[in-house]
C-alpha cells in the first residue's frame, strides 16, 4: 500500500484571513457536485476558522459572481478546482474576480503537485495496480494518465509534469492521455504502449470527480481503471496549500505556477 504523508489538524487563521473561495468548473453530472461539496466539507473540518466558499464558473450554483458579490468588499484568496494552467485559470477567473467589489486573488490551478501525485497512486493502489517487483514486470507494465485536455498548450505542459513525476513515484511509464481537445487519446495511447511491449496497463483517472469524461476514459481501458481524485484527504491539504501559498505572496507577485 502507498505510504501516505502524515495528515494533521491545520490550525485556523483569525477572523481577518482571507476567505478561501474554492473555484469549481461546474457539472451536469450530480455526482461531481456532491464530490465538490464533499471536498469542500474536508476542507472546513481541516481548519475550522477559515472561512471557506464554494463559486463556479458555469452549470452549477452558485456561481463565482455571486459568491464573490456576497463577500462585499472583503479579501478573498480564490483556489481553482483545476489541475492545470488553461483558458479558465488565466481568463475567466480572474476576469471574474476583477468584476467584484472583493479584494482578491488568484491561487494557482492544484496542479501539477507531489500531493496530486499521491493521490493519483493511491486511487491506482485502490483499483488494483501492484508495484511491479521483478524486471519483467516493470518492462511490461505501465500507466496511462487520463485527462480532460485543453487547446492551451500550457495545460498540455503541466499534465506532462504531473505524468513524470507519477512515473518516477511508480517507476513505470507514465503516458498522458486526452479525453478532448488534443490528443492522443486513451485508445491512441493503448496502442502506443503495446507496440513497446507493454501489455499489462492501469488508467489513472487526473480528473477531479466522476463524470462523462472521466467514465469515457476508464471505458477505454482494458485493464485497471482508478477512481477520479475525488475528496481524497490529500485533495483537501492541497486545496489549502494552494492558498497559503497565495496568502504569502504579494497579490502583484503571485507565480503563474506554483512550485511542485
Amino acid at each position: 500500500m502507498t505510504a501516505l504523508l502524515p495528515l494533521h489538524h491545520e490550525s485556523g487563521h483569525g477572523p481577518g484571513s482571507p476567505a478561501l473561495v474554492l473555484v469549481a468548473h461546474g457539472s451536469r453530472d450530480p455526482r461531481t457536485l456532491a464530490t465538490v461539496h464533499a471536498l469542500l466539507d474536508r476542507v472546513r473540518a481541516l481548519r475550522p476558522g477559515l472561512r471557506a466558499h464554494l463559486g463556479h464558473i458555469e452549470l452549477n450554483e452558485p456561481l463565482l459572481p455571486r459568491t464573490l458579490a456576497a463577500l462585499g468588499d472583503d479579501e478573498a484568496i480564490l483556489v481553482p478546482l483545476l489541475l492545470s494552467r488553461g483558458h479558465h485559470v488565466k481568463r475567466d477567473i480572474p476576469e471574474m474576480a476583477a468584476a467584484a467589489r472583493a479584494r482578491t486573488r488568484v491561487a494557482a490551478p492544484l496542479g501539477p503537485h507531489r500531493l496530486l501525485v499521491q493521490t493519483l497512486h493511491v486511487r491506482l493502489a485502490e483499483a488494483g495496480l501492484r508495484t511491479p517487483v521483478t524486471e519483467s514486470e516493470r518492462r511490461s507494465t505501465a500507466v496511462i494518465l487520463a485527462a480532460a485536455g485543453s487547446r492551451d498548450p500550457d495545460a498540455a505542459t503541466d499534465t506532462g509534469r504531473t505524468a513524470t513525476l507519477l512515473a518516477a513515484r511508480l517507476g513505470v511509464p507514465v503516458l498522458a492521455a486526452y479525453a478532448s481537445a488534443t490528443t492522443p487519446t486513451v485508445a491512441d495511447a493503448i496502442r502506443t504502449l503495446r507496440s513497446q511491449g507493454r501489455q499489462r496497463t492501469a488508467l489513472a483517472s487526473y480528473f477531479t470527480a466522476p463524470g462523462r469524461f472521466a467514465q469515457e476514459c476508464a471505458d477505454a481501458a482494458p485493464g485497471i481503471a482508478a477512481a477520479p481524485l475525488g475528496a481524497h484527504p490529500l485533495m483537501a491539504h492541497l486545496v489549502l496549500t494552494r492558498y497559503d501559498e497565495a496568502r504569502s505572496i504579494s497579490p502583484t507577485a503571485l507565480p503563474e505556477l506554483a512550485p511542485v
